[in-house]
């Protein structure tokens, strides 16, 4: 075993099967198992292994040495920084993230709880389905899982550790090119821009210098702000729920960053579920409704439970009152900046959002991307000028006529 586990491979499906019982040690020798892929993106091979007698299961995620859509080479580590993030977000936010079994450093393979009761965010909002919790849930994860990261709660020389230790050049790398700077610079050609808006953006994005000025500033934030131990790809596919609460995952991107990163990207993706109801599926009031509150809510709520969680945890006498409400501010102010960096890329970028991938028609197509440019473009540019979510639900409400 030891021969055939000591240097790094992909595995197929029946070497999955074997390393459950051999590395991870979840199944008994001789259990009869079943494995089934379900990867669904770019960066990892993801299976859920099931005893075939009692239903009892784990999902098994292997990292590999190239982005599987592009071929793009990547650092093997995100697996473990993931390993290591998810067993830290769940002392912060018990129940909140999947429980990790095992994670062996020669595979890159992390072993950890099959959260099948729980349904992709992203494609639950497709369908149209609310989900009343959630804003109160995910306000609750963000708040206990960002403010003890930074250095107002952990000892400096702790919060500096680590600081080193989750360094993530390759993942960061990713975001920087296809978050901040593609989406505005198009120097690699990857950019996929919808027939009829190639001359809107050329205006809006790629010549609009103020704009750009704008996103260098929350680039370089991005870059040099280590505020927080912070997820990096919070966006609505990375969030898994249901009627009883919700379950985050794939933090593979996760390093220590700025908080309005995280928030901003929930936030952004809502309007993803707003636009595409409001086009497609306009009946559907109950839905649109919905997700103006959830976004609303959402700044709210995460502003508040900060305040009270400022006052729980952060005890040096300099971080005084007046502080608190400057570093909340700045928060909420990222927040929104990053929403909108976040709203562009997928609409503009090669990473796109299945809200918009799946419209054909481009009658519907072109207003839905040239409302979500606008509001991004607004929300990266005027981000200090807002103060609450229910202002940017009335900004774009204006912008899409609704």
């Amino acid at each position: 075993m030891e021969e055939k586990y000591s240097n790094h491979y992909l595995m197929n499906l029946e070497e999955i099967k074997a390393s459950t019982v051999e590395l991870a040690h979840f199944f008994e020798p001789g259990t009869n198992l079943s494995c089934q892929e379900i990867s669904d993106g770019n960066i990892n091979y993801v299976y859920i292994v099931k005893d075939v007698d009692t239903g009892n299961s784990l999902v098994v995620k292997q990292a590999d040495k190239f982005v599987r859509s592009s071929g793009r080479p990547l650092n093997l580590d995100h697996n473990k920084i993931e390993a290591m993030i998810l067993s830290m977000e769940g002392a912060y936010a018990p129940s909140m993230v999947p429980k990790i079994y095992h994670y062996d450093e020669t595979m890159c393979a992390l072993y950890m709880e099959d959260i099948s009761d729980y349904k992709n965010l992203r494609k639950e909002l497709l369908m149209g389905k609310t989900f009343p919790k959630f804003a109160e849930d995910i306000s609750t994860f963000l708040v206990d899982t960002l403010l003890p990261t930074t250095d107002l709660c952990l000892d400096r020389s702790t919060k500096k550790k680590r600081v080193k230790q989750f360094i993530n050049i390759d993942l960061c790398d990713i975001s920087e090119d296809l978050v901040f700077t593609e989406p505005y610079y198009n120097y690699k050609n990857r950019n996929i821009i919808t027939k009829g808006n190639e001359e809107f953006v050329e205006k809006r994005l790629y010549k609009n210098e103020s704009l750009k000025a704008e996103v260098g500033v929350l680039l370089n934030e991005f870059m040099n702000n280590a505020q927080a131990l912070i997820h990096g790809d919070l966006h609505s596919g990375s969030i898994f729920i249901n009627e009883n609460g919700l379950k985050v995952i794939d933090p593979e991107f996760a390093f220590y960053g700025p908080i309005g990163y995280d928030v901003g990207n929930v936030i952004g993706n809502l309007f993803f579920s707003w636009v595409n109801v409001l086009y497609n599926k306009k009946e559907n009031e109950k839905f649109v409704i919905w997700v103006k509150s959830a976004i609303e809510d959402i700044i709210s709520l995460t502003k508040q439970k900060f305040e009270i969680k400022f006052d729980e945890i952060v005890s040096l006498p300099l971080y005084n009152s007046i502080f608190k409400e400057q570093y909340i501010n700045k928060i909420i102010a990222d927040s929104f900046g990053y929403a909108g960096t976040e709203i562009i890329r997928r609409v503009v970028g090669d990473s796109k959002v299945q809200e918009l991938d799946d419209v054909t028609d481009l009658s519907k197509k072109i207003p839905m991307e040239r409302a979500l440019i606008m509001m991004g473009s607004n929300l990266i540019q005027n981000r200090f000028f807002y103060k609450s979510g229910s202002e940017i639900v009335k900004l774009f409400s204006e912008i899409i006529g609704n």
